[in-house]
């Protein structure tokens, strides 16, 4: 039954047109077209963040962006009739800069990512220099990068390093839900947050900007 509805998810984000599933020999022609204002949401996961960011940005275009598609259906199949503004595109993060132009993004939101918590797997951190290179291309001048995380390590290893490599911190927040933190965007709580919330874990968030 697992297999069957996994197959029948993937029929359904084929025939959807605000679904992108680039082959690596296919590239769609989507740089340039994403629209005025883009935001991306990184590893979106069932794209839960992605289409409230949608609904609070609904003059933007927001992409949720992941290799999963069977994650990625339930984001798609709930913006289908409701959402214009959201658009799902299915591929990795390194490969980016083959559907974004330069200085085509706004803002990139990495939320509870896979932190990665041994040393020597640093470097697939979603905020490691080999990934903040690629943010740096796609990004607006003054475009920024939030980190949403409940793994402490990872938001104070995200702070440390990234001034190593040219960006600045330019918002550190340590308790997202503290009563002096008033941020709607910040507040967003998808299914996968309340778990954590619900353990007691802390939320934090930092956000980075690249100092050209």
């Amino acid at each position: 039954m697992v297999r069957r509805n996994k197959l029948r998810h993937f029929e359904d984000l084929h025939g959807w047109d605000h679904v992108f599933e680039p082959r690596f020999d296919e590239e769609l022609g989507l740089k340039g077209t994403w629209g005025e204002k883009v935001i991306l949401e990184l590893g979106c996961g069932q794209g839960a963040y992605t289409i409230a960011l949608a609904e609070r940005n609904p003059d933007t275009t927001v992409v949720g962006v992941d290799i999963k598609g069977a994650r990625m259906w339930h984001g798609a199949r709930k913006a289908k009739d409701n959402l214009t503004n959201v658009r799902f595109l299915r591929t990795v993060i390194e490969d980016l800069e083959r559907f974004f132009n330069e200085n085509e993004v706004d803002e990139i939101w990495i939320t509870f990512p896979d932190p990665h918590p041994t040393k020597g797997k640093a470097k697939k951190r979603l905020t490691a220099e080999r990934f903040l290179k690629i943010y740096e291309k796609i990004l607006k001048p003054g475009g920024q990068v939030h980190l949403k995380t409940d793994y402490t390590p990872l938001y104070e290893w995200t702070k440390e390093t990234a001034p190593e490599t040219g960006w600045e911190v330019t918002r550190d927040v340590f308790d997202v839900y503290a009563p002096d933190v008033i941020d709607e965007l910040l507040h967003i709580k998808t299914p996968f947050e309340r778990r954590h919330l619900a353990k007691g874990l802390t939320i934090h968030c930092v956000s980075l900007g690249f100092q050209s």
